[in-house]
């Protein structure tokens, strides 16, 4: 069985979900620390007629200090579900899948969503779907894992009964390998090709949301998610 892990993402980029679809058990880390600063977590990118358009999920912070992912609150002050629904309407109207995933677009902007984490693992759940994915997808606040860095990801696979850890090529240089070794579980590493597809508004912009993939392509966006080259590494 082959697992990776990833932190809980907003509207995840393609390469996010390459990875799960190379995977049994994708496991997504919302017991880590929520990041200081900007951070793909409660941020994305999509694509409007000026280019970049940035949509982030406003949360909680001042005065609360170092907090796990899953324990973020979304703050619901202000104007700025509609200002953001607004947004991506004007910059997708025109996608040709648009209208069957704007009910869940809507949905996400409403204030059903109390924590950062719930709204993350909603939108992947539904993305992986739009995506066709079969990886099976958990928490890693589900599993009692208490250990932290390199510990925690061999007792995810301890757990799981998974025999191969899946990461990419950059994590190389953090994983403590001979953990691994010692649990006797193989490390593969793997580099996510970028998609290139037609896109609305003039020149393509690479690692966009993928909700800007399955807008433009529907079901395709599955064939082009998966159309790059494996380059799944294994150490010697």
């Amino acid at each position: 069985m082959i697992l990776s892990a990833q932190q809980p993402y907003f509207a995840p980029y393609p390469g996010f979900f390459y990875k799960a679809s190379l995977s049994d058990v994708f496991v997504l880390l919302d017991e880590v620390q929520f990041p200081r600063g900007t951070t793909w977590v409660s941020r994305n990118r999509f694509k409007n007629h000026q280019g970049t358009l940035w949509i982030t999920i406003p949360v909680w912070k001042k005065g609360l200090g170092l907090q796990n992912i899953d324990y973020v609150r979304i703050c619901h002050e202000g104007r700025w579900h509609k200002k953001h629904l607004e947004s991506l309407k004007s910059a997708y109207a025109d996608a040709p899948y648009f209208c069957d995933h704007l009910d869940f677009v809507k949905e996400i902007f409403s204030q059903r969503f109390e924590k950062l984490a719930d709204l993350n693992g909603a939108i992947i759940d539904y993305l992986a779907k739009a995506l066709r994915l079969n990886t099976r997808i958990l928490r890693l606040s589900e599993l009692g894992v208490s250990e932290t860095g390199s510990a925690r990801l061999v007792g995810i696979c301890r757990i799981m009964g998974a025999s191969r850890f899946l990461a990419q090529a950059p994590a190389r240089k953090y994983l403590d390998e001979k953990l691994f070794r010692e649990a006797g579980l193989e490390l593969a590493y793997f580099t996510p090709p970028s998609p290139v597809y037609p896109q609305l508004w003039g020149d393509f912009i690479p690692n966009l949301s993928v909700f800007d993939l399955v807008l433009n392509f529907g079901p395709k966006a599955h064939d082009v998610l998966l159309g790059g080259t494996d380059k799944l590494v294994c150490p010697c």
